[in-house]
């Protein structure tokens, strides 16, 4: 029997509401996401945040007097949770290039970079997919993996949530790190064609080359259970293979009505969605009478 697909808000929902805030997130549940997924970073003093970017993002940050910043920066590693909270991520930027992307995006003035703690107990019984934003290939601009992972396990910790959280990233050091120190916390890895090119910077270790150019056998390797690959890298014989060695496959991000049909067709266990309004219509549609 086909296992159920999951709806798993990206960012909350991006493509309805600002991403990565509390008003997304609310959002996001209240069209019936099965999870939520967003990003994490740890701030000067060691507060775990939720940030997509590893520095303030023009394109959707204004200062305290509500002037958009006209460049990225600071460094969230460099900014204590004090500083960063001051500033307003509710809208995006009119007229840029990012904003064009998600032209239903609809503005919640007043929105701040939450820290993690504060969403785990605002949704106190919510799923979590939370990606590790650290950067091997930028040495410095953010946490390492382990560092940022055991920050933001003992945020969950403190709130109850542990057993709702997957954690994932790009970098497989910090769920390589889980995997060791807290076997009772769910794992995903992520990766996409650059990471995998360049195994040696993000895997920090294995090379798909050791799996006879596997991506799936190399994640089983990893102890899984969960593989969230970019969905243009995937094919059916992913999907398959990556079943038959026991994985869960959550493709990201996948917003396109005609996309989420293919995946669906091909047993993917869940969607990473930027428009989980559009994927719960094609979910219910092809959802036998």
């Amino acid at each position: 029997m086909r296992r159920p697909c999951l709806i798993i808000g990206h960012r909350g929902a991006r493509g309805l509401y600002p991403e990565n805030t509390l008003a997304g997130f609310a959002g996001a549940l209240a069209l019936g996401v099965d999870a939520l997924e967003l990003d994490v970073a740890l701030t000067d003093d060691g507060v775990v945040v939720v940030s997509h970017d590893p520095a303030l993002n023009p394109n959707l940050t204004r200062d305290a007097s509500g002037a958009w910043l006209d460049k990225a920066g600071p460094l969230i590693r460099a900014m204590r949770a004090v500083e960063l909270a001051s500033y307003d991520v509710g809208r995006l930027r009119p007229g840029t290039a990012y904003s064009a992307l998600f032209p239903e995006q609809s503005p919640c003035e007043g929105e701040h970079i939450p820290m993690l703690a504060h969403v785990l107990l605002v949704h106190n019984d919510v799923n979590f997919v939370i990606e590790l934003k650290t950067f091997p290939d930028r040495p410095g601009v953010a946490a390492s993996g382990p560092d940022l992972a055991e920050a933001t396990v003992a945020v969950a910790d403190t709130a109850g949530a542990t057993m709702r959280i997957t954690v994932e990233g790009f970098d497989w050091r910090g769920p390589r790190h889980l995997r060791r120190t807290r076997p009772d916390v769910r794992l995903a890895w992520l990766t996409r064609r650059e990471t995998i090119r360049d195994a040696a910077v993000w895997w920090g270790g294995p090379h798909p080359a050791d799996f006879g150019g596997s991506v799936p056998r190399a994640v089983a390797a990893e102890g899984g259970p969960v593989w969230a690959p970019d969905y243009s890298d995937l094919t059916q014989d992913h999907v398959d293979e990556a079943h038959l060695l026991g994985l869960l496959v959550i493709p990201w991000t996948v917003n396109a009505a005609d996309v989420m049909i293919r995946l669906i067709g091909w047993g993917v266990d869940g969607l990473v969605t930027d428009r989980p309004d559009r994927a719960r219509q094609v979910l219910t549609a092809a959802r036998p009478v």
